[in-house]
């Protein structure tokens, strides 16, 4: 049973350096600091680099043992004074 989660996001040694951003991995705690999830963002590097705030993505949540509990897809959406009606979604 969890009542709080903190999210951490491990920043690899490749993005700290050159300052490219790549899939992002994130930490799933309880409020005891222990690892209960496990979530990895999917995306294409064009994704990242040309539409990082609106990118489209998949990001998958696993417990310790490796098995996929969620998954959360958000597709592209335009975001601009064009297409104000497309508002991003999961």
């Amino acid at each position: 049973q969890l009542d709080q989660i903190i999210i951490h996001q491990q920043v690899e040694l490749l993005e700290a350096i050159l300052g490219t951003e790549t899939s992002s991995k994130y930490e799933i705690k309880n409020h005891l600091g222990q690892r209960v999830y496990f979530a990895v963002e999917e995306n294409g590097c064009f994704d990242r680099k040309l539409c990082s705030p609106i990118r489209s993505f998949t990001i998958r949540i696993a417990d310790n043992t490796g098995r996929e509990v969620i998954r959360v897809i958000r597709p592209l959406r335009c975001n601009s004074c064009w297409f104000p009606c497309f508002l991003q979604e999961v």
